[in-house]
């Protein structure tokens, strides 16, 4: 019953099975019988609702554990073709098969794991595994990917908060006037969610940018150059957070996402996040090669056509990247719903560049994740800006620069040997003091 007693017993329950599966065993098949251990039997009915929803949705008892094989049903549900091997589609086809559903996977690529991709990069024995896509678990608790980390025993490693900073010219950042900076960035944003509250919201084309730097006049804050540089870097980051431009993000909406971040600490993930793709491919059927250009449906079922091949399905499940999409490469037959093409074509995707190098040895400190770069100027703000130490799980002596905002786009049309000088010139300013 809603809005009564019985409500908040079910949410307490549920809540409880979460807890049991999180913090338990996720090698080991979580059974109502085992969550019947520690609720009283006058729940039970509460028990089976919850348990089932959280079972059908993938909550709990999902992964790549050994032991959960034992537990799917005989294929009595129907058939399936999922299009696109990466993480949503793995883990998608992992959970039709955990409904009974016979199911195919077809990938374009000739690898899976779509946009994680881990390579080793190097030379003269001098090679390192490196995440050249998706490469840090951002916030552990409740995360999937832990999970599936845990099931694997692949170690974690924490991403310590210490990121020292460097000026243009390559000298340390003074560490007062790095946390005064930082404390004025922190007021500025919470101004922002002030004057919306004040406002009753921004109009939806308002940018975070302008209200930003419209703030900082107001407030006459950061005025000397290192303040301003500084400040900038903090801009870069928050583009880097948000894979975008401040001047297209919405003042309105830009931190609607907030409430469902994974809280806990970010790791890296020991030899790269392949590990997990690999693991979640076992047991799952995956054509490489496979482009798909057409899917037709209707009441009799799925007609998927990937050139010369026709897979015939009672439902298949698109989960190829928006792009795609976008520029219309697969034929739908009937036309996809106005609302689902109104959304395709409404939303957008952020742009992120990495630049990965490994060195001979580990010249800018072995107990260092991250550290930072602040640029002369503020349209360059985002190139090099952060560094990736991943040598603490790569097996070699390996940097990844990050290049976020408008340095990410114009780093598009720029030959990769400038800039390959223009980030060694950069370290090769930075006085590291160990």
């Amino acid at each position: 019953e809603l809005g009564g007693k019985e409500q908040n017993d079910y949410i307490v329950i549920r809540n409880h099975i979460l807890a049991l599966w999180r913090r338990g065993n996720v090698r080991l098949w979580l059974s109502k019988g085992m969550v019947r251990e520690t609720v009283s039997n006058e729940y039970d009915h509460l028990i089976n609702s919850a348990y089932d929803y959280l079972l059908y949705n993938g909550y709990i008892n999902f992964g790549v554990s050994p032991a959960f094989t034992s537990q799917l049903p005989e294929s009595t549900e129907g058939t399936a073709v999922v299009i696109g091997a990466g993480l949503a589609g793995l883990a998608a086809a992992r959970q039709l098969l955990s409904f009974g559903y016979k199911v195919v996977v077809l990938e374009g690529r000739s690898r899976p794991g779509g946009r994680v991709y881990t390579q080793k990069v190097g030379r003269e024995g001098k090679f390192a595994s490196i995440d050249l896509g998706g490469s840090i678990i951002t916030g552990i608790h409740a995360n999937p990917l832990g999970v599936l980390a845990r099931q694997l025993s692949i170690p974690l490693h924490k991403v310590r908060d210490d990121c020292p900073l460097y000026k243009p010219n390559g000298a340390p950042v003074d560490k007062e006037t790095d946390a005064s900076v930082e404390f004025v960035f922190n007021k500025l944003l919470d101004k922002v969610m002030e004057l919306r509250q004040i406002m009753g919201g921004f109009a939806s084309d308002t940018s975070l940018g302008s209200v930003l730097e419209m703030l900082r006049r107001l407030y006459n804050v950061t005025r000397s150059t290192d303040e301003k540089q500084l400040l900038d870097w903090h801009l870069a980051n928050l583009e880097y957070a948000n894979a975008g431009c401040l001047s297209n993000l919405s003042a309105a909406y830009w931190d609607q996402d907030d409430p469902y971040e994974m809280s806990g600490d970010h790791c890296f993930l020991a030899g790269g996040n392949m590990g997990l793709i690999k693991a979640l491919c076992e047991g799952v059927p995956v054509f490489y090669g496979k482009t798909v250009n057409t899917i037709r449906y209707g009441n009799e079922g799925v007609e998927v056509i990937a050139g010369e091949h026709v897979f015939q399905a009672d439902i298949a499940l698109c989960t190829v990247p928006l792009g795609v999409l976008k520029k219309k490469a697969i034929s739908f037959e009937p036309e996809l719903p106005a609302r689902k093409l109104e959304a395709i074509e409404r939303m957008g995707f952020g742009l992120l560049n990495k630049v990965a190098m490994v060195f001979p040895h580990v010249f800018w400190g072995e107990d260092r994740d991250t550290f930072g770069c602040l640029n002369e100027h503020s349209h360059q703000r985002g190139e090099f800006f952060l560094f990736y130490c991943y040598h603490t799980v790569s097996g070699g002596p390996a940097l990844i620069a990050l290049v976020a905002g408008e340095a990410a786009q114009a780093f598009e049309s720029t030959d990769a040997s400038i800039l390959l000088h223009r980030v060694l010139t950069v370290l090769k300013g930075i006085t590291f003091i160990l």
